[in-house]
Formats: structure tokens, C-alpha cells, sequence
């Protein structure tokens, strides 16, 4: 009870310092893309108010990932007995819808762009402006990597990563802005489109991340938990290994091999220091189920 009520409290604690992150991350996006978009109807830099856009999804995926993390951090109940874990995947699914609505956008803009041919009044100060949110971009980029790494949490390491688009994508715009004021407009709309294709390969990344806890993809490798099994002297061996779940929510079950002539009480003993070391050695595991057999013949 005791060391339930620990990871109860641990856990808790995880999904608060999660939310102040993202509590953080969505005050500075909300405030580059109110920068991008003044920026871009002022220019009339279909870049700029296209990257605007991308940056107004990253604050909107902070809102989901929000909403994810509040019901993710619920303890599990009658109708959810392994938890609502899932739910923060689910939100880093959301990200991804969101951004595939961005390529969308960007693309239309872009061709529209090149068939009309207008040029962008583009100026120094706007150069700078859009410099200045790239160096914020990657601040958030840099606190939320770290921090999903040190909770291990894929719902900030989605969300960073969806950031992390928006550098490159502001990037390719200050460039391309450089090369309209050097006297290439068609530049605003092709980096546009260079801009949907960063974007592409940010969705493909999330869900190959997201699919792989859906689809119950192993977690811990059978090899590396039968090391730790066959510590225990009293373990014959084990099989049927299966682990799933996400990086940080791991849930593994096992058959264990006893000798055949081992008293239930002790058999039952042996189980749980297996279960301990295995807890111990992986402390992203939040449960162990254990099938206890003899070792089979031959």
C-alpha cells in the first residue's frame, strides 16, 4: 500500500511539472505567432503569415496535449483497470491532425501565391522580427526536449519536436525573405512549400512514435528482462515475456519457472523479489504480472 500510494504521489507530481511546461511553452507560442501573423498581413508575405499559422498550431497542440495531460494523470478505475495513460498518446495524435490542417493551409497558400505573382513589401525590421522568433523557437524547443527527456513524457517530446518544425520553417523564411529583397519574389511562395514539407516529416515522426504505443509495441527487450529474472536464484527460467505500453508506463507479464516441488508460500515469495528486481532495475514499470509454472519437460 505503502509504495502504491508513493507512485501514486510520484506520478502526480510528473503530470504537474508536465503541465507547468506546457503552461510555459504555450504563453511563448502564442506570442511568435501573434508576431508572425501581424507580420505577414503587414508584408503581405505569404511565407510569413503561412509560418504564423504553423506557430498558432503549436499553440493549439499545447492546448491538447493540456487537455490530454489532465486525463492521462487520472488513477485507474473500474472502466480503465490499467489506467488513462493511452490519453496522452491520443493528444500527440491530436498534434498531428493539427499539422496535417497546416500543410494543407500552407500548400493552398503557396500556389495561389505563385499564380498570382504578387510580390511581398518586405523590410529590415520584419527580417529582424522573424531572426528574433527563431532564437525564441529554439529556447522553447531546447527547455521542452529536456524536460520531456527528464519525465519522460513522448507528449512533450511530440510537442517539441512539432516546434522544432517551426524552426526550420522560420528559418527557410528568413532566408527566402532575403532573396525577395534581393529581387525574387517567386522566393515567398516556394518557401512556403518547403515549409509544408517540414511540417510532412514532423506528422511522419509523430506517428511512428504514437503507432508504436497503440499497436502495444514492445517496450523492454525479452532478453534484458530475462537477465534480470535469472538473477533470482530460486528461478529455474521464464517465457512468454510480453511488455507494452509507453516509454515511462510500461506493463509486463511472464511465466516463471520454479522447480515443481516448490511450496506455494515460497513460490509465491520468489515471485515477488522477481517482481522487484524487475521493478527496481526498470522503475518505468508500473506492474509486473507473474504466471508461476514448472520448468517444462526435457
Amino acid at each position: 500500500m505503502a509504495a502504491a500510494h508513493s507512485s501514486r504521489v510520484l506520478n502526480g507530481d510528473r503530470y504537474s511539472q508536465v503541465t507547468r511546461v506546457l503552461y510555459r511553452v504555450l504563453f511563448l507560442n502564442l506570442a511568435v505567432a501573434l508576431i508572425k501573423i501581424g507580420l505577414g498581413i503587414t508584408t503581405g508575405a505569404v511565407s510569413i503569415l503561412s509560418d504564423g499559422f504553423h506557430s498558432i498550431t503549436d499553440a493549439a497542440s499545447n492546448v491538447v496535449a493540456l487537455v490530454g495531460v489532465s486525463v492521462a494523470r487520472r488513477p485507474p478505475d473500474a472502466n480503465h483497470p490499467y489506467g488513462h495513460r493511452k490519453y496522452e498518446t491520443m493528444a500527440s495524435i491530436g498534434i498531428l491532425l493539427f499539422l496535417i490542417i497546416v500543410v494543407f493551409e500552407v500548400v493552398v497558400s503557396a500556389v495561389d501565391r505563385v499564380r498570382s505573382g504578387t510580390a511581398p513589401d518586405v523590410f529590415p525590421q520584419g527580417i529582424g522580427l522573424m531572426a528574433a522568433t527563431v532564437v525564441v523557437n529554439l529556447l522553447v524547443v531546447t527547455y521542452e526536449t529536456r524536460a520531456g527527456r527528464r519525465l519522460k513524457s513522448e507528449l512533450l517530446l511530440a510537442d517539441a519536436k512539432h516546434t522544432r518544425s517551426d524552426v526550420l520553417t522560420s528559418v527557410t523564411v528568413l532566408a527566402a525573405l532575403l532573396g525577395v529583397q534581393a529581387g525574387f519574389p517567386v522566393l515567398d511562395p516556394l518557401a512556403a512549400l518547403l515549409v509544408a514539407g517540414f511540417i510532412g516529416h514532423a506528422c511522419w515522426q509523430i506517428a511512428q512514435v504514437a503507432s508504436r504505443i497503440l499497436s502495444d509495441e514492445v517496450v523492454i527487450a525479452e532478453d534484458d528482462v530475462r537477465d534480470v529474472v535469472r538473477s533470482v536464484p530460486e528461478v529455474v527460467g521464464c517465457h512468454r515475456i510480453r511488455t507494452r505500453g509507453s516509454p515511462d508506463h510500461v506493463f509486463l507479464d511472464l511465466h516463471l519457472w520454479l522447480d515443481g516441488c516448490t511450496p506455494l508460500q515460497e513460490a509465491h515469495a520468489t515471485s515477488h523479489v522477481v517482481k522487484d528486481r524487475l521493478m527496481a532495475r526498470y522503475p518505468q514499470i508500473v506492474d509486473v504480472v507473474i504466471h508461476i509454472e514448472p520448468p517444462p519437460a526435457g
